[in-house]
């Protein structure tokens, strides 16, 4: 069993830069495939970022150029970058991963608690 916990967020002014952490702990052998989404209100979850397992990492089109994800496998902890904020950028960001909790190949796949981002002025 593993969780992902995450921190970070808040309310920041438009133009203004957040960096949510999500950091992976419990069993853990490899963290495979992670994610970034979104959740406006009154709107469905959205993705907003994606490292997959191959390494290729995919961005909505609403934060390329300006949201960047990462990863330190070192303290099993995924990072989301966000600059040049904007007020729709406002959510509930929620990160999403695949662990491998086993060398038998076994995973475990859940979410984060979620964390707000506000940009307002």
């Amino acid at each position: 069993q593993a969780q992902l916990l995450q921190s970070g967020g808040g309310l920041v002014q438009p133009g203004g830069s957040l960096r949510l952490s999500c950091a992976a702990s419990g069993r853990i052998v490899s963290i495979n495939t992670v994610g970034w989404y979104r959740q406006a209100p009154g709107k469905q979850r959205e993705s907003v970022a994606e490292l997959t397992r191959g390494g290729a990492i995919i961005y909505a089109d609403s934060v390329k150029g300006r949201f960047t994800i990462s990863r330190d496998n070192a303290k099993n902890t995924v990072y989301l970058q966000m600059n040049s904020l904007k007020p729709e950028d406002t959510a509930v960001y929620y990160c999403d991963a695949e662990i491998g909790i086993d060398h038998d190949g076994s995973t475990w796949s859940g979410w984060g608690q979620g964390t707000q981002v506000t940009v307002s002025s």
